[in-house]
């Protein structure tokens, strides 16, 4: 097993954060509080407070697993090309990390002030997710568990390159605007720019890396 370093050190901090948060402010929980929140961040279900305290602790497992998983994908790698990029999956092991972490505070608090709307906060901070995952997708080395997976971005090195390269800017860039306008966007109509930014970050690179291959399918064959 490869030793512990300074990330991991700071994952286990910011992974231990919400639950130092929950023990903090379940005393003063009422015996009912929300426990369910619709698409818009509105409660739309109660329940008591010990079935609240599966919801935090499930995402903590959730997020220990993930990086777990993360930390060591090269135990698992059936081509060992992860070896190559190591650091960049720590990095996104702790990305996730610090990701699942602030939702689970922001669950906490929207749960803490009832009249507040979820959304306000959670959107924001999925924006930021994206700000970040933008920021490292062009070190991501070929590889069957993170990035752009498709066919041809698998088949081919320089297809995977070039597909992250523009993934990269479309994300971070995409990821910018989500965590702006959802400052100011009314619940509504935040979620439909969220849905819709998502699926251009998503379908613009497979899109992409589908071009990239006929068009150098046809300049082999030609």
């Amino acid at each position: 097993m490869k030793k512990f370093n300074l990330l991991d050190g700071v994952a286990a901090i910011v992974w231990l954060l919400p639950a130092v948060y929950l023990y903090f402010i379940y005393p003063a929980l009422p015996q009912t509080v929300p426990v369910h929140y619709g698409i818009n961040g509105t409660v739309d279900r109660y329940g008591t407070k010990s079935e609240f305290l599966a919801g935090p602790l499930i995402l903590m497992g959730v997020s220990l697993l993930v990086y777990l998983l993360l930390r060591f994908l090269s135990a698992i790698d059936p081509k060992k090309q992860i070896k190559y990029g190591q650091e960049t999956f720590r990095k996104l092991a702790l990305g996730v990390v610090i990701f699942l972490a602030a939702l689970n505070i922001t669950i906490i608090f929207a749960t803490v002030h009832h009249g507040f709307q979820l959304n306000k906060l959670m959107f924001p901070v999925i924006g930021l997710l994206f700000v970040f995952l933008g920021n490292i997708m062009n070190s991501i080395k070929p590889n069957y568990f993170a990035g752009i997976r498709t066919p041809w971005t698998l088949e081919n090195e320089d297809n995977w390159r070039a597909t992250h390269r523009l993934a990269s800017k479309i994300w971070f860039a995409g990821g910018i605007v989500l965590t702006i306008a959802m400052l100011f966007l009314p619940p509504q109509a935040g979620t439909v720019v969220l849905l819709c930014c998502v699926a251009i970050m998503v379908l613009v690179p497979v899109t992409y890396s589908f071009v990239y291959f006929k068009k150098h399918q046809l300049n082999q064959n030609s």
